[in-house]
């Protein structure tokens, strides 16, 4: 393997919420490391996420359209690391409009893999989702055997991704290995995704909208401790292999309300129950003992410690998401390529 003082890592979406959290995590902790962020700033990329580190030597960003292998080959001519973010990930959104989700999640991720595979490539990591495998009843967890079953345009375009990565290792050679993460929570979200949309529009003492009931169950992780399974299994996973990583918080989407409202010192009438959205799954829990006993990761941070810092940071950073709420993002985020390019 490359020594660790010379690996060059192309992240694709590092411009997104979990890419500008991993980054951060990656050069904090290997500064001699060198990232390429390859983003083309559609509406949740934001280039002011990574201000902090825009100046290091050993960090570029590029734009770029996975979608397109004649600016995907020159970007990663010469890395040694694939970590793949890039992908069209709302749910509500994939329902609006599948085709886009088919060919960003899909055709894109073969774009990547297929000049990965010409530039021989030494490792490419996937970044997926625990939704591919559908949902869970009462019981039971997600493990890396449980079948697929995709019931929205997004988990199906994600799991056609992952088969398209297996097939490049099966059958091209490919070094590659997967994750398949649970529900994402930390700062830099986009203020579309529910913890930040009932943390914004509390602020802004508006209501939030609760899908029908609230009953529906997800597993949540921090996106610090998301990071840290990433970063194990590129330096220590085994080639071809799929990990699960879960936050073990599973809450339902009440409960998490009712928090969010007692952080905020709100009651109950900032409720606003909405329609259900369609094919809603029930519930999602992950098993992670095989990342657990094969590398030896565990979740650190407590939900509700990390809930209530992460709440702050958007009340500490309004300016950053009152300036997408409003519509200004698209401009924004222009102005900052521009500004940077």
């Amino acid at each position: 393997m490359t020594k660790n003082n010379k690996i060059k890592i192309f992240i694709t979406g590092g411009a997104g919420f979990i890419g500008t959290n991993f980054i951060l995590y990656m050069m904090k902790k290997y500064p001699d490391y060198q990232i390429i962020n390859f983003d083309s700033l559609t509406y949740a990329g934001n280039l002011n996420n990574l201000k902090s580190i825009e100046n290091n030597p050993k960090y570029k960003f590029i734009k770029g359209d996975i979608c397109n292998p004649g600016e995907v080959k020159p970007a990663m001519t010469g890395c040694d690391w694939i970590v793949h973010f890039a992908a069209e990930s709302h749910v509500d959104r994939s329902i609006m409009d599948p085709d886009t989700f088919v060919k960003t999640n899909i055709l894109g991720t073969n774009v990547l893999l297929r000049v990965a595979k010409e530039l021989e490539i030494k490792r490419f990591h996937h970044i997926s989702t625990d939704e591919v495998f559908g949902e869970l009843g009462n019981e039971g967890k997600f493990t890396e055997k449980t079948p697929y079953d995709p019931r929205s345009p997004y988990s199906a375009s994600k799991a056609a991704a992952d088969h398209l990565v297996r097939v490049y290792f099966h059958t091209f050679g490919l070094p590659i290995t997967i994750s398949n993460c649970s529900n994402n929570y930390g700062p830099y979200q986009f203020p579309e995704k529910f913890i930040p949309l009932f943390a914004s529009n509390l602020i802004e003492n508006q209501k939030v909208p609760l899908y029908g009931e609230g009953l529906n169950i997800r597993d949540w992780i921090h996106v610090d401790d998301h990071s840290s399974a990433l970063d194990l299994i590129l330096h220590k996973g085994k080639i071809g292999e799929t990990y699960c990583v879960g936050g073990d918080a599973e809450k339902t989407n009440l409960e998490i309300t009712n928090l969010i409202l007692k952080y905020f010192k709100k009651g109950d009438e900032m409720i606003e129950k909405v329609a259900d959205r369609a094919g809603h799954d029930f519930r999602y829990a992950i098993d992670f003992s095989k990342i657990k006993k094969e590398l030896g990761w565990s979740p650190k941070v407590n939900f509700e410690k990390g809930l209530a810092e992460t709440l702050k940071w958007y009340q500490d950073n309004q300016d950053w998401w009152k300036k997408i709420k409003s519509g200004e993002y698209k401009k924004y985020y222009e102005e900052q390529y521009k500004n940077r390019s």
